[in-house]
């Protein structure tokens, strides 16, 4: 188990201030018709491209929150901003009380970082010697490095891993040691950017367990970007959207939902491979019997939907289930791509933590 902590960050209990915050890059444009090289050489062109335009958000110490958005929606800059990776254009930004820019390093011996497409493992080497180093590197007293290091050895079930060269993990059991990695200077707020990008199921299973499991037990404040909303609705207490580099939604997944809309899903099993037609739904497959059909309850009640069911002959089953929080999402997604985003479009423009 993990010991019980109180999460020292600042008087106000605001692990992550984020205010006003801009970041553009600038991009180099070439063509691809020969023709034009030496006109590129002569007049360069760029393309400015706004990651992260005006965004303010503050998380608590001790929140588990989503951080997501399609791909360039500017969730990996966020996460480099707030450890100090990248610097912002415009605006303000404080983790734990510190400036990331001013205070990178005493900042980051209290943060810690993983990006789910990188590694600090050392790579020809077993793991054992990377979490080695980083107690030498980090300075962390042996007996507090010892500690730590049994409980997440246990945690993460990688004894049999120590001795393991790390080109030779699997993607699974090198993101557990990674993670094993990161935790054992005990950090107060843990950024992680995809963390289960490429895990199967059983790994997958077994980082949000440990993850939960430390938000819970050790108070530990966790930001955590995903494509997988279902992952994130599983570990996280809420969300933030973010679309176009601005923030669009910042609020519980049942306030998602039902920005979302009231899609949801109406299963009937019928004999004989029978296919019926209910008016309220839109029939999405059909196979050895069972057929699949999607509702909007916004338009249609569920006393509607099954009052129709209910004069249809024969059904043998009926179940109605929330559509996945991915397709209301990117019903979300088509709807803010089609219109602009003003204030009066956003929701939770000005995010506060939970």
């Amino acid at each position: 188990m993990f010991r019980q902590v109180v999460t020292a960050t600042v008087p106000s209990a605001i692990a992550v201030d984020v205010r006003g915050v801009t970041k553009t890059y600038e991009q180099w444009q070439r063509s691809g018709d020969g023709r034009s090289v030496l006109r590129n050489l002569l007049h360069p062109q760029k393309k400015v491209i706004m990651a992260l335009d005006d965004i303010s958000f503050t998380v608590t110490a001790g929140e588990f929150v989503a951080y997501a958005g399609a791909n360039g929606a500017g969730k990996s800059t966020t996460m480099k901003l707030l450890c100090g990776m990248l610097t912002p254009g415009r605006g303000h930004i404080e983790v734990l009380g510190l400036s990331p820019q001013a205070h990178r390093i005493r900042l980051m011996q209290r943060v810690g970082v993983l990006f789910g497409n990188r590694t600090e493992l050392w790579w020809d080497h077993p793991v054992a010697a990377s979490l080695e180093w980083k107690r030498v590197v980090w300075n962390i007293p042996r007996r507090e490095y010892q500690r730590t290091k049994d409980l997440v050895v246990e945690l993460l079930d990688i004894g049999d891993l120590l001795h393991t060269f790390a080109r030779e993990l699997s993607l699974g059991q090198r993101m557990r040691a990674d993670l094993a990695l990161m935790l054992l200077h005990s950090p107060d707020l843990i950024l992680l950017d995809e963390p289960t990008l490429g895990l199967d199921v059983l790994a997958k299973r077994q980082m949000i367990r440990f993850l939960k499991r430390l938000n819970a037990e050790r108070g530990t404040t966790i930001i955590v970007t995903s494509h997988d909303m279902d992952d994130l609705e599983e570990m996280a207490q809420r969300i933030m959207l973010l679309s176009h580099g601005r923030l669009a939604f910042a609020g519980s997944f049942a306030e998602l939902r039902r920005s979302a809309g009231g899609l949801c899903r109406v299963t009937l099993t019928m004999p004989n491979g029978a296919v019926p037609q209910l008016a309220a739904g839109r029939l999405l497959s059909a196979e050895n019997g069972i057929c699949q059909y999607e509702v909007d309850t916004n338009q249609t009640p569920i006393q509607s939907i099954l009052a129709e069911v209910s004069q249809l002959s024969d059904v043998l089953d009926i179940e109605i289930q929330k559509a996945p929080l991915e397709q209301m999402i990117a019903e979300l997604y088509s709807r803010w791509r089609q219109t602009p985003m003003g204030e009066a479009d956003m929701v939770g423009r000005e995010a506060t933590g939970g």
